[in-house]
């Protein structure tokens, strides 16, 4: 009879020892969802343009928005930063950043550039020269203001400024629209 009354007493412990196996595995479970969401974060980036760059204080300003909206950050950088040869004050830029305590620090910076139009190829400086000595069919427009393509232009070059071509007035690009038409202005683009 002496076996017949340990078995409450088993039944008891193994309860318990069950007991705290599921709360570690509830709390290894959780554990596990909170490094998931962690490493599912969307990277932190803040673009705009540079309105300042100091390798001595190791900082880059950039002015985030438009208008009144505008507001100018300052994120730091050090020797694990990329990019940094396209940081220039004036140019439209993407800079992925983390925080360290209370500071965001720039992890990658790249050159936010205009994208083409579906249906649009481009061109690269070296083919241009060569269609342009060569003297190949094309028409080729500076997109840039007029006193702009008055200090210098490509040669054959017609000037039609982005406003003129924003008004869709006729007229304006050639009726031949088997020859190829190729754009450029004074951006990164």
């Amino acid at each position: 009879m002496k076996p017949l009354r340990l078995i409450p007493v088993c039944l008891m412990l193994a309860l318990l020892a069950g007991g705290c196996a599921g709360t570690k595995t509830v709390e290894k479970t959780q554990s596990l969802a909170a490094t998931e969401t962690v490493q599912k974060q969307e990277p932190l980036i803040y673009e705009g343009e540079v309105t300042g760059f100091s390798e001595r204080a190791q900082s880059i300003s950039i002015a985030i928005g438009k208008g009144e909206q505008a507001k100018v950050m300052m994120v730091k950088f050090d020797t694990t930063t990329t990019g940094l040869s396209q940081v220039a004050k004036g140019k439209a830029v993407s800079i992925a950043y983390e925080m360290r305590g209370n500071d965001a620090f720039a992890t990658d910076v790249q050159l936010k550039l205009a994208k083409l139009p579906a249906g649009t190829t481009e061109i690269k400086t070296p083919e241009l020269e060569k269609l342009i000595t060569t003297q190949s069919p094309l028409f080729l427009v500076d997109s840039r203001p007029t006193a702009r393509y008055g200090q210098s232009h490509l040669p054959g070059a017609h000037s039609i400024p982005v406003p003129l071509l924003e008004e869709k007035q006729a007229g304006v690009l050639p009726e031949n629209r088997d020859i190829p038409l190729v754009f450029y202005c004074g951006g990164p683009t």
